[in-house]
């Protein structure tokens, strides 16, 4: 009949409709307040030239312990919060893995009637719902649940990247204000050598202007030194407060002494404590268990998907036969397909074997890079803590008694002025590279500290020796002090 024609194709049009509406407004909704908020900063962004840099965190300027500075950018560093973000997002691949496809609905309009012994039927309506063979779900759910222990994994490796790198930082600024100090000390023992040549050149006691030239001449050269340094050190802290996710202009200095060096001790413990807690390994081994689910995955499309089916077919009541009784048509429908295409299915069964052998390879060859960076590490610092003790309990001492000496014969005229500039400048080398290796100490320290997973050295591979202080402390060669201060130069750079 026409009028239910018509009834029924406006009842098929609004559900239709009211479906489609549903649909976009649950996607295009949000009740996340950060998200909101991203969208509206963003937006501004693009459309002004410029916006609010980061902050400026005044009681963070000054001196402060590495422990504040860690807290600080493990809080607000960029590049973790980015990663930790994206371990959120993957996290809500999990309950999308494990849920049922979409139900499909369908409306079927005749614009001819068919004719039946039982009525006209006009309309039709239908429902199918894709049900995966067991076990799929639940395999599916599995291998996006490793994705997230992966990335987990991976938000725990930039976490210990992050803290080596604000502590090298961190020492990298106590070295440059340790190498400032002592300059701005040593300007200090050179007025006085200026002190005894000045008086000796007045009484025309054997010595020339130009002695007293030369050591006006090392006083200038020490301030040019001094303007070096203190550009390393602006350079250094913006470096700092660029991780730590603040304005340069918040100034943030290291503590004018460090935490007594570490003594490693035990390296085949420091081998199994690298295999056991690196971050990395973890991620790889969540890779492979990934690529292994993923292989029982690709197995089990040898098995069919289910589709039930309901369907409902409106019949009218005049029908042809005198027996019609005009009752609508219910149906019940079960699908499948057929996995006959095996090559198509093998291939995808031998791409996830392949890989996780590949990702198996991955993790040997990533083991033995940490067993290589850990005995790397175990000799440098051992290297660096030997020098250390000789730099500050002998070299140091004898070049000040040199110095001291050679004043002492510069007042009877054993020596000429170029000799005793010489030593002082050996010595001010000698203070500068001592607190180069102490920094590079530390540093290495650090770099052990990520190498086997953790923020600090476990107290049993680790235990706290101070290395006993000297007044200051050097290298024990021309061209090793040379290189450590170049050295400073190229880590702030």
């Amino acid at each position: 009949m026409p009028w239910r024609l018509s009834i029924l194709t406006c009842w098929a049009v609004m559900v239709s409709i009211v479906s489609f509406s549903l649909g976009c407004r649950s996607g295009g909704h949000t009740n996340d307040e950060r998200y909101n908020r991203l969208s509206s900063t963003y937006i501004n962004a693009q459309n002004q030239p410029t916006y609010a840099s980061t902050p400026v965190f005044e009681q963070f300027s000054g001196p402060h312990s590495i422990e504040e500075y860690l807290q600080l950018g493990l809080k607000q560093n960029p590049e973790i919060q980015e990663v930790r973000l994206m371990v959120e997002s993957l996290a809500n691949r999990v309950p999308q893995a494990a849920s049922l496809p979409d139900p499909m609905l369908g409306a079927t309009v005749f614009p001819s009637p068919v004719q039946t012994a039982a009525g006209e039927q006009d309309f039709a309506l239908s429902m199918n719902q894709k049900i995966p063979w067991r076990g799929k779900l639940a395999t599916r759910a599995a291998v996006a649940e490793q994705d997230v222990n992966a990335a987990r994994a991976r938000l725990a490796a930039v976490e210990l990247k992050v803290a080596e790198q604000i502590k090298n930082a961190y020492f990298q600024l106590y070295f440059l204000q340790q190498a400032i100090s002592i300059i701005e000390n040593d300007k200090e023992q050179l007025a006085f050598i200026e002190s005894v040549v000045r008086p000796m050149y007045e009484v025309k006691r054997d010595v020339t202007q130009q002695d007293l030239l030369q050591v006006q001449v090392a006083l200038s050269r020490l301030d040019s030194e001094w303007v070096n340094f203190q550009q390393q050190k602006d350079s250094a802290q913006a470096r700092l407060a660029r991780l730590l996710h603040v304005s340069p202009e918040t100034r943030p200095e290291a503590m004018d002494s460090l935490p007594p060096e570490q003594t490693v001790q035990d390296v085949q413990l420091l081998y199994e404590l690298a295999i056991q807690a690196r971050p990395e390994l973890h991620a790889q081994l969540a890779t492979i268990e990934k690529d292994r689910r993923a292989a029982c995955l690709a197995e089990l499309n040898n098995c069919p998907d289910l589709t039930f089916g309901f369907n409902w077919i409106a019949t009218s009541q005049d029908g042809i036969s005198p027996v019609a009784n005009g009752d609508d048509a219910f149906m019940l429908t079960l699908g499948m397909n057929l996995p006959v295409y095996k090559k198509r299915i093998d291939a995808g069964v031998r791409e996830a074997h392949t890989r996780a052998l590949s990702n198996a390879r991955k993790y040997d060859r990533l083991k033995d890079e940490t067993i290589e960076g850990v005995a790397d590490l175990f000799a440098k610092i051992k290297s660096q803590q030997e020098n250390l003790r000789l730099f500050r309990n002998d070299i140091i001492p004898k070049q000040e008694l040199t110095v001291s000496q050679s004043l002492s014969d510069y007042r009877v005229n054993k020596v000429d002025i170029l000799q005793v500039l010489e030593n002082w400048r050996q010595l001010l080398r000698f203070h500068i590279a001592e607190k180069r290796f102490e920094t590079d100490l530390q540093q290495s320290l650090a770099s052990l500290a990520r190498q086997i997973g953790s923020f600090e050295l476990p107290a049993d591979t680790a235990a706290r020796e101070p290395v006993p202080e000297s007044p200051r402390g050097e290298s024990n060669a021309d061209n090793q002090i040379d290189e450590a201060t170049k050295n400073g130069s190229e880590d702030v750079r």
